[in-house]
């Protein structure tokens, strides 16, 4: 259900992302390390990487066809700590995400308590 929502929020924003050059070979790294992106599509994205539009545009494309089930929620992942669009986002989804593999305040994570 996350990743439903993440596309059609992404899908939403693709002319934001594609004008701002959100997207780069770093994301893509993180994308390719989980499986989500094969080694010819990183080989592919890697040949257009010169020109941003086109790379963002294509990433997308790349994107938006796959159909691993967890892709968008990886894209928002290797997107979180480098671009506040998540940000903006998170605010479309109909189910709080923003919460994904973020600990809550006052949590404790491998013995430390978060404040």
């Amino acid at each position: 259900m996350a990743n439903d929502d993440l596309k059609e929020v992404f899908r939403s924003k693709q002319k934001y992302i594609i004008d701002t050059n959100c997207l780069d070979m770093g994301v893509m790294d993180v994308l390719l390390s989980k499986n989500i992106i094969s080694q010819c599509d990183y080989d592919s994205l890697r040949q257009v990487e010169a020109v941003p539009a086109k790379f963002n545009r294509d990433a997308m494309s790349l994107l938006n066809k796959s159909s691993n089930p967890q892709t968008f929620i990886h894209l928002r992942l290797a997107l979180l700590d480098k671009y506040w669009v998540i940000e903006q986002i998170d605010k479309e989804l109909p189910t709080p995400t923003s919460r994904l593999h973020q600990p809550e305040l006052g949590q404790s994570t491998n013995g430390k308590l978060l404040s």
